[in-house]
């Protein structure tokens, strides 16, 4: 049952995407806000399909720690769902993402007339400038920026190292950092066909004043929240504690 739901999931998704993709790119002549109502009409559609279809919901924690401004968010990346998830929890948005996504037909064309920050994680230097140029522009228009500080997708239980460019942005752009946590590899593996039924748990973290801190200060703060926040709640994916056990 799960793999007929998947791939009706994947057809219809499909069917979905085709036409916004060409609608969007060719409204590349409206106001960004325009473009960005269009794509929220495809995010409804997408996240009906993870609910009706695949049985997928979820639950925001912390929704009160939003900042009214637009701020960094650095979240937890373990899934296709978090990248359209995240568009409908926080104001408008964009994700610093690899270059390569703007080239698939439809569904890239459609990041590229969102003004996604585009990188290329090949030359470190020049990614780096991207984002901090770019970041701010955005951040300055009023856009929200989502960076995956891991860098790519990690298995729930698993963690990565976190790059501090996000955090860079954050205190040169002068705007808070906000720490998301989610499960969302627990019903959405990565490369995964068999998409399960589950509730997914988003949650937001106190979001973090870069006055007089540090980008490593930041960053540290943020992967610390993150990742104790992922024991809480995905807590069957951590072993407890040698001590624990013999106790």
């Amino acid at each position: 049952m799960v793999a007929i739901r998947s791939a009706l999931f994947l057809f219809l998704a499909s069917v979905l995407t085709i036409p916004f993709g060409v609608l969007v790119s060719l409204a590349v002549i409206l106001p960004m806000p325009a473009r960005y109502r269009i794509i929220a009409l495809w995010r409804v559609g997408f996240m009906a399909l993870c609910r009706y279809v695949l049985g997928i919901r979820y639950r925001v924690l912390g929704r009160e720690n939003i900042p009214t401004e637009p701020s960094v968010v650095l979240a937890k990346h373990q899934s296709a769902w978090e990248t359209v998830g995240l568009q409908e929890i926080f104001p408008p948005l964009v994700f610093v993402m690899k270059q390569e996504l703007l080239r698939v037909p439809f569904f890239g064309w459609g990041l590229a007339a969102l003004k996604m920050i585009s990188i290329n994680r090949a030359a470190a230097k020049d990614a780096l400038k991207q984002v901090f140029d770019q970041g701010r522009d955005r951040l300055s228009a009023g856009y929200w920026v989502v960076i995956f500080p891991e860098g790519t997708r990690v298995a729930p239980g698993e963690s990565a190292r976190f790059k501090p460019g996000g955090a860079h942005l954050a205190v040169r752009a002068a705007v808070r950092v906000v720490p998301v946590a989610h499960n969302a590899g627990e019903v959405w593996g990565r490369g995964a066909f068999k998409l399960a039924p589950g509730l997914i748990t988003v949650s937001i973290g106190p979001p973090i004043d870069p006055a007089g801190k540090t980008a490593a200060k930041i960053n540290a703060l943020a992967a610390a929240w993150i990742e104790a926040e992922m024991q809480r709640i995905s807590p069957h994916r951590y072993a407890a504690p040698a001590d624990a056990v013999a106790a």
